[in-house]
């Protein structure tokens, strides 16, 4: 009978964590009786034993806060820390540690808050360690599989529209082209969401390679028919079709492999068409700020769902959203396994049906 629980997020940061970790602390302690023991900074607290036991007052106050109360760390794998003895540097798994420390506290399962590095974690504690978790998925990227979304992400496409609507005007005025790159490493939904709600004329994605001379045509396209601007939303990952980019996201890291996204975007377009190019990287203010009210929801509902989830016994799988249905799969199913755009779903053929550009 389950009696205690832990919880942590891992990963890099996204609005809408500490509402999930206030879900599940309200959801544990109201509903159950279980008590919560929050790890600080993901993976690395449970390894030294960094902890701090959860109370409701803890989670007062917390629901439209950015962040994450419990810190978090990207970078971190627990089966694999570069260890300092002595001047001497030695690669350890410490995986064990965290055994000994759900051990120490009597944890009975594990509420692991992330995206896709911190789910394979997951998995392998799973396999190899015998724990018992539950997952709550969270990214901005929205390139989790088994869940038609997860929290942070709409935050990040109301950011990035908020963004580009600036950037209009400022295009228009000057008569310039404007490049926004927003985040996206293998998967383009925050670009092609927030291009769509924003109006930009060019959406590079990672899913659909574009050919530079064709980008360079539409927007001479756009002048011809008297548009003196355009706007481009690029993700982080968008990449001309003669680059191939290794399919390593175990960091997070959203840079690629050549000068990158959007500098290279904007020289070579300069370089073709004379015209007067800007740059802006959105980078980390999509991580940052309050969740918008569709992410405080979501992230609720994931909190709240996992708690029953562990009330049922129903361990080692993953809450997700279905058809706006709350469900729940094995997290063996999502691991490896990537969310990307359809290149001829709906939300592509919408774009190109209001005239946007893919550079193919």
């Amino acid at each position: 009978m389950v009696k205690r629980i832990g919880v942590m997020t891992s990963g890099g940061d996204c609005p809408g964590l500490n509402t999930a970790i206030r879900a599940v602390v309200k959801s544990a302690i109201n509903n159950y009786g279980y008590e919560v023991i929050g790890f600080r900074d993901g993976y690395r607290g449970l390894v030294e034993n960094r902890f701090t036991k959860l109370k409701l007052s803890d989670v007062s106050g917390i629901l439209d806060k950015g962040g994450t109360i419990l810190g978090t760390i990207n970078r971190y794998n627990p089966f694999s820390i570069t260890v300092d003895k002595d001047g001497e540097k030695t690669v350890r798994d410490m995986s064990d540690r965290i055994v000994d420390t759900l051990k120490l506290h009597n944890i009975d399962c594990l509420v692991v808050i992330g995206g896709d590095a911190t789910i394979s974690y997951a998995s392998r504690l799973i396999e190899e360690k015998g724990i018992s978790v539950v997952v709550i998925p969270k990214t901005i990227e929205n390139d989790i599989y088994g869940t038609d979304m997860s929290f942070g992400f709409m935050t990040a496409v109301n950011t990035a529209t908020q963004a580009i609507d600036r950037l209009h005007s400022t295009a228009e005025s000057h008569h310039r082209v404007m490049i926004l790159e927003v985040m996206g490493r293998f998967s383009g939904w925050v670009a092609l969401e927030a291009g769509i709600a924003g109006g930009a004329d060019v959406i590079l994605i990672p899913e659909i390679p574009y050919d530079i001379n064709k980008v360079a045509k539409s927007l001479f396209e756009r002048r011809n028919a008297g548009k003196s601007f355009s706007i481009i939303v690029m993700s982080a990952g968008a990449r001309p079709k003669d680059v191939v980019v290794e399919n390593d996201n175990s960091c997070g890291d959203n840079s690629l492999s050549f000068e990158g996204t959007s500098t290279y975007l904007g020289k070579e377009l300069e370089r073709l068409t004379s015209l007067e190019t800007r740059i802006t990287v959105l980078g980390y203010l999509q991580r940052g700020g309050e969740p918008s009210p569709y992410d405080r929801i979501l992230a609720t509902r994931f909190g709240a769902s996992a708690v029953n989830i562990i009330n049922k016994g129903e361990f080692n799988r993953m809450v997700c959203v279905e058809h706006e249905q709350i469900k729940s799969i094995p997290i063996k199913e999502v691991v490896g396994r990537r969310r990307t755009v359809p290149t001829n779903g709906e939300m592509v053929q919408i774009a190109r049906n209001m005239g946007v550009s893919f550079g193919d």
